[in-house]
């Protein structure tokens, strides 16, 4: 029943005009006619949720669903063809001219105004109860909010518009808010709309809509980014200010932001987990607790309980088809893709030995050369799999596809990627369509063809908040036992030793654990679009995305393949913590000053 609520959306979201906010009032309809039946006032507010971003379409990021260019854009993955946007910001080819550049600031302020024309609108509709318009307009409110710290993700300070909407044909002369005064209106948002959205959808055709848990998650993520170190005390910004000399990142590093994080993210835990949110957990089919099959399936099952935020109509196939390998010679087109969104080889060795150590930790058994005699979780039988990539943690398993892995899709057999230059996927075999780094990301990949809807993008889950509450709460409390308490669920549920068992001993100190935290983080959230910005907020982007990204030697045949290559030097600038805004804007908007850098 709740895949009537994808079929709903999906049909308005990809059916509808993608004009239609700026046809609201026009020729056709009137404000007056827009909002007189819920018929109408339903479409307006169906695409006011249009904007919230489809992160799987990253081939062509921007335009009018706001679709990422977050995982090609750092450390995790790099795209093999040239027109992906991504690449150009990886080697500092971009500006404030850039199409997505101008994109996402557009497009979200498209999302703001129509939220507060819905909201301005709302109690004019004559056949719906007051209930229902309540709970809507608190479902505009918090999708304003959260398109506003859509914006603040990735240009720090923005303008704060008011309640009003303005009009279409205003030449605005409006200044920047600060951080910390745009981070006080989003949170105040979302804890009113939160006041009056449900818990549960009311109903299975209302799954996708925001709800009181989706509010506050972004509510807690603001305070978050607020505390970090980008944003707070960051004296590389002392230079942005407004042209009266207004401030808008604070210079003085105040310590009781993160406090204020970590008390949200704690009330969230108390308020939704058990009762509305849990970390999924699958059996196999012996009825033994799986931590692959809970890692892969988590987002291959729709609306399950660790979902918080999720966008039923998006580019799923678009990644998927980046995700499936090139499969020379497979017998359906259903197993046969391009794998052109590969894994850096950086990314790969951040994943843990199944004994829950990093790899170059003494202890970890990790065997840098050879091959073993190995069966993978997704295999049936053992194959000769080079070393590096045998006994990994599972979900190493569920991320990536490595040479001589088997396929999931097994409908036609067991397909064996092979990822060297005249292998089945490799790059003289696949001609434009081939891994750049000898890897393949596979997360969120599906089971059976790669050409497939019907599934949901999840861009919130729990361990997501789990990981952000042991940050804020080892920042602001150290030596909370919450903050390995937390780290430790993620890796129980991953299938690895816990921190402080079985012979894994406990980071000691606030450095430890902080280091401990993200590399949890890095792991767990690989490909989800998170990484992009968690380096940003940390201040750590001009180590992380800077100089050579490595990967193996795609060029070559077995064993030369095997060598590990840099494949790329990145460029980061201190300008690239935030991206300008758009040059139009600026322009013309006499009182926007533009990021530092600029």
């Amino acid at each position: 029943m709740k895949k009537l609520l994808y079929i709903l959306l999906g049909m308005v979201l990809l059916s509808s005009c993608k004009k239609y906010l700026d046809q609201v009032p026009d020729d056709r309809l009137t404000i007056e006619e827009t909002f007189r039946t819920w018929a109408t006032a339903q479409k307006f507010l169906n695409n006011v949720y249009l904007r919230i971003p489809d992160e799987f379409g990253q081939r062509n990021p921007g335009d009018y669903n706001n679709r990422g260019l977050w995982t090609g854009g750092c450390d995790e993955a790099d795209y093999v063809w040239s027109f992906v946007q991504s690449n150009n910001v990886n080697i500092g080819n971009w500006d404030s001219k850039s199409g997505f550049v101008g994109d996402y600031w557009t497009n979200f302020y498209r999302g703001i105004r129509a939220a507060s024309v819905f909201m301005d609108n709302a109690d004019k509709v004559t056949d719906l109860s007051p209930e229902l318009i309540t709970q809507y307009k608190a479902e505009a409110r918090a999708l304003r909010a959260m398109y506003y710290f859509y914006l603040m993700r990735i240009y720090g300070p923005v303008v704060l518009m008011g309640e009003k909407p303005v009009p279409v044909d205003a030449s605005l002369q409006v200044p920047r808010s600060s951080f910390d005064e745009c981070v006080a209106y989003v949170t105040s948002e979302l804890e009113k709309a939160a006041a009056d959205l449900p818990v549960i959808p009311r109903n299975d055709e209302e799954y996708g809509r925001i709800s009181k848990g989706i509010a506050l998650a972004f509510r807690a993520n603001a305070l978050m980014y607020s505390a970090s170190p980008l944003f707070n005390g960051n004296t590389d910004m002392a230079a942005l200010k407004n042209q009266d000399g207004k401030q808008l990142i604070n210079q003085t590093n105040d310590p009781n932001k993160w406090k204020l994080a970590a008390a949200a993210y704690k009330a969230f835990l108390d308020q939704f987990v058990p009762g509305t949110y849990n970390l999924f957990k699958k059996n196999n089919a012996k009825g033994e607790y799986d931590p692959y099959l809970s890692c892969r399936d988590v987002f291959l099952t729709d609306w399950n309980p660790e979902v918080i935020f999720a966008r039923p109509a998006n580019s799923l196939n678009s990644r998927q088809y980046e995700m499936t390998p090139f499969h020379s010679g497979a017998p359906s087109s259903d197993v046969r893709g391009s794998g052109g969104l590969g894994a850096t080889q950086n990314m790969v060795d951040a994943f843990f030995m199944k004994n829950g150590r990093s790899i170059d930790d003494p202890l970890s058994n990790y065997v840098a050369t050879g091959y073993s005699d190995f069966t993978g979780p997704n295999e049936t039988a053992p194959s000769n799999i080079y070393n590096q990539w045998v006994n990994r943690e599972p979900r190493f398993y569920v991320n990536i596809t490595y040479d001589g892995s088997t396929w999931l899709n097994k409908s036609f057999g067991n397909i064996v990627t092979r990822i060297y230059n005249h292998g089945n996927s490799g790059k003289a075999t696949g001609n434009n369509d081939y891994s750049p780094t000898g890897y393949i990301v596979r997360k969120a990949q599906g089971l059976g063809k790669w050409d497939v809807g019907g599934r949901t993008l999840m861009l919130i889950r729990l361990a997501e908040i789990y990981l952000s509450y042991a940050e804020c709460v080892n920042e602001a409390d150290p030596g909370n036992p919450d903050a390995l308490k937390y780290v430790n669920l993620i890796r129980e549920r991953a299938g690895i030793p816990q921190y402080g068992a079985a012979g894994l001993p406990a980071p000691a100190g606030q450095v430890a654990i902080r280091e401990a935290i993200r590399k949890e983080r890095r792991v767990e959230l690989a490909f989800e679009n998170n990484r992009f910005f968690d380096v940003r907020r940390w201040k750590i982007a001009e180590q992380t995305e800077n100089g050579p990204i490595y990967g193996l030697n795609i060029g070559s045949d077995m064993p030369d393949f095997l060598k590990v290559v840099s494949f790329e030097t990145r460029v980061f600038e201190r300008k690239h913590y935030l991206f300008p805004l758009p040059a139009d804007d600026v322009d013309n908007d006499k009182q926007l000053v533009q990021n530092p850098g600029w």
